[in-house]
């Protein structure tokens, strides 16, 4: 298994709503989404390590290709992307998992990024947009995300699109550090 475009899909899964060739004309793109495949990986490492550092981590464009290639190649996730001209032009990861109280499978829209050059030019909301059709296409319930409370842009997005901020469930964390062995 070479390419493993994610839960649900099959190779060369071209996305779009209302679009057999997966391309949604936003502002002043040409866009097709399709599912990334490790074709892919000398283009969105670097766009996944900004998106890394957009979070404050540091620069390591190695990492982010060996995450992404694990990722790929075990088909762990759905890794969506934005082209134009053969360019990618941002990225969205989602993750499969299972809602126990509605007993159903849900997606984490994990990662969501765009080069900052292609911004404000509809790319990341043609890519929300693609997920939530992944994600029916799946037969998920519905899909889950978390944002930092400063970024107010993609908060804007988000709501723009039908997503609704829990008010009534709290999220933790526990960090296992770095020895995970």
């Amino acid at each position: 298994m070479r390419h493993a475009p994610g839960p649900g899909a099959t190779r060369g899964d071209r996305l779009g709503a209302g679009d057999p060739a997966g391309r949604y004309d936003a502002a002043m793109h040409d866009l097709t989404l399709r599912h990334a495949t490790l074709d892919d990986l000398d283009q969105l490492a670097p766009l996944f390590d900004a998106y890394r550092r957009f979070y404050e981590q540091p620069g390591d464009v190695a990492r982010a290709s060996a995450f992404l290639h694990e990722r790929l190649e075990r088909g762990e996730s759905a890794l969506l992307v934005a082209e134009d001209a053969g360019q990618l032009l941002g990225f969205c990861q989602l993750y499969p998992t299972w809602c126990s109280v509605a007993a159903a499978r849900v997606f984490i829209l994990s990662d969501l990024f765009v080069d900052p050059d292609a911004r404000r030019g509809g790319v990341g909301r043609a890519l929300m947009r693609a997920a939530r059709d992944f994600g029916r296409r799946a037969g998920a319930a519905r899909l889950d995300l978390q944002t930092a409370h400063t970024n107010a842009r993609a908060q804007a997005l988000y709501e723009s699109e039908g997503w609704v901020l829990d008010e009534v469930y709290r999220t933790y964390n526990l960090d296992l550090g770095d020895d995970r062995g």
